[in-house]
Formats: C-alpha cells, sequence, structure tokens
C-alpha cells in the first residue's frame, strides 16, 4: 500500500491565524520545537462535521503549553471557531484534528525565551484505528520496555510531544513482533497506560482504571468512566499492579484515536471482549454523535 505523506496533500492548515495551503505550512529545520521538543499537541476527532470536546482539548493545549513555560497568543474560543471554520472550508464530515503549538526558531540553545510561540491546526480523513477483525477479538498488547517517569522528573501532565518518544519505540517494537500495541508499566512497577490510550479492567463487573498521577488523566477516559456511570456501573481508580491481569475478564483501550478498542491479549494474559467492553463501546461511539441525534429529533 502506497502511503499519501503528510506534507503533500491538498487542502487548507490553519496556521498562525491564517489558513495557508497544506504544502506551504512549513517551519525551518532550526526550529527550537524540534531540537528541544517544546511543542504541545492534542489528538482530536470530528464526528458529523462536530469537533467532539473542541472546548475542553483546546483548554488542555493551552494548560499543556503553560506547564512547558510558554503561552498560546490565541484563545481557547479562537482555536475552537479555527476548528470549525477549518472543518467547513475542508467540507469534512468524519475526520482526525491535530492542533499543535511549538517554540519556533529565533534562539536555539536550551534557553529560548525570545522564541515566537507558533500554533497551526490541520484534519484529515481518518478511519477506525484498527479493524472491524480486531475489534471483535480484541488487539494484542505487549509489554513496553520503558516505563512511564514521576512527574518530578518530566512534565508528566503535559501532552507534550517529548513524551511520546518512548511510546513510539515501544509501538514500533511491538508492531515488529505482530502485536498492535504496547502495555507501559510506570516508574513504580504499576499498570499505566498503552503508548496513545488510557486503559481500563473489568473485574466481577466493575470498572477499575490506573490513578491517572504520571500520566494523562485523558479526555475519552473521562467520558468513558462517566458512559459507565450512567450504566451503574461502579468505577474504580486505583494503583494497578500487573499481576491483577490474572483475575481481570475484560481489558479495553480509550482514547481519541483508538476510540473504546477491546484488548484480546497483554503479554501472557488473554481475555474474551465480554458485555462490558461491547457496551461502553457503543455507548461511546452514540455520545460523539449525540448531536446528529438531537438535531434530527
Amino acid at each position: 500500500m502506497s502511503l499519501v505523506p503528510y506534507d503533500d496533500r491538498d487542502g487548507e492548515i490553519w496556521y498562525d491565524g491564517k489558513f495557508v495551503p497544506w504544502r506551504e505550512a512549513k517551519v525551518h529545520v532550526l526550529t527550537h520545537g524540534l531540537h528541544y521538543a517544546s511543542c504541545v499537541f492534542e489528538g482530536e476527532r470530528a464526528y458529523g462535521g462536530k469537533v467532539f470536546k473542541s472546548r475542553e482539548h483546546s483548554e488542555r493545549l493551552h494548560k499543556s503549553a503553560e506547564i512547558l513555560g510558554f503561552k498560546i497568543p490565541y484563545a481557547v474560543q479562537e482555536l475552537v471557531a479555527a476548528k470549525e471554520e477549518l472543518i467547513r472550508r475542508a467540507g469534512l464530515v468524519d475526520c482526525y484534528v491535530r492542533p499543535l503549538a511549538w517554540r519556533g526558531s529565533e534562539m536555539m540553545g536550551v534557553a529560548a525565551q525570545q522564541n515566537t510561540i507558533h500554533c497551526a491546526i490541520a484534519m484529515w480523513q481518518w478511519p477506525a484505528y484498527f479493524s472491524p477483525e480486531l475489534l471483535e477479538k480484541g488487539i494484542r498488547v505487549k509489554w513496553a520496555k520503558y516505563q512511564r517517569p514521576a512527574p518530578n522528573t518530566a512534565p508528566t501532565a503535559s501532552k507534550a510531544a517529548g513524551l511520546y518518544m518512548i511510546c513510539t519505540i515501544s509501538k514500533h517494537e511491538a508492531e515488529a513482533e505482530g502485536y498492535q500495541d504496547a502495555m507501559m508499566i510506570d516508574y513504580r512497577g504499576q499498570l499505566a497506560e498503552a503508548t496513545g490510550a488510557n486503559v481500563f479492567l473489568v473485574q466481577n463487573g466493575e470498572v477499575h482504571t490506573p490513578t491517572p498521577d504520571c500520566f494523562l488523566n485523558g479526555i475519552t477516559r473521562q467520558t468513558v468512566m462517566d458512559l459507565a456511570r450512567r450504566r451503574q456501573l461502579k468505577v474504580v481508580e486505583r494503583a494497578i499492579m500487573p499481576d491483577e491481569l490474572a483475575k481481570t475478564d475484560e481489558v479495553f483501550l480509550v482514547g481519541t484515536a483508538a476510540e473504546v478498542t477491546p484488548v484480546g491479549q497483554v503479554g501472557d494474559y488473554k481475555f474474551k471482549v465480554g458485555p462490558v467492553t461491547r457496551q461502553l463501546r457503543e455507548d461511546y461511539l452514540k455520545e460523539v454523535r449525540a448531536h446528529e441525534n438531537s438535531a434530527a429529533a
């Protein structure tokens, strides 16, 4: 299958407050964000022409930048409006949305306090992250060799580009061995998350998930927890050790890209795609399109 490179596509990208042709949305090779990872981003999806929880994502982008020590020069509402206009101009209905902000190229060194802060938003068609066949039987996940760092060693509350380096390494190793993803533990040896999604365990009809104290409390994660509570399911946030997978009935991942993805295997532990996972996946896919249903009513 031939790939369509992301730097050679039709359309427009919102770049520093303007809509520019896709191929002209470029940065210099000496951009600070490229060398020193002074970059933050979001992953969002639009369903039926509307970005799901757009404001929450824009607020988190601002918070991520603040944690890294810079301020995005566009207000939350400006980012929300830019996404709406970009969808309209592109004629997109269901798509992936990628906002990001980064330090520019005025200074090149660890210190770069005079650098311009740039911001861009791109969006493109992107179907389900995994195939229907995988979603039916559950993806296979191996253990990652890198751990999620302690919050006093890295800005773990920020969706910072640099924190995804170990995710890329782990994901590539997993795919090379025939798995679809990798499961990460944290600096204490506790279950943390997958490379780009939060994890949930179903034990005796209860929904358990690791406390997000050294990784992102995902927006999809919060949504799924709310959906579970609406179903009168008990939701427990707590420290979870990997060996608890032996007494776990179901495992699933959640994230903007992954949505709600069943897991059939983590290392040597195997699971069936059970009723709780199926119900919450169905509920989530309805929730992201709730505006379509209300408009039709």
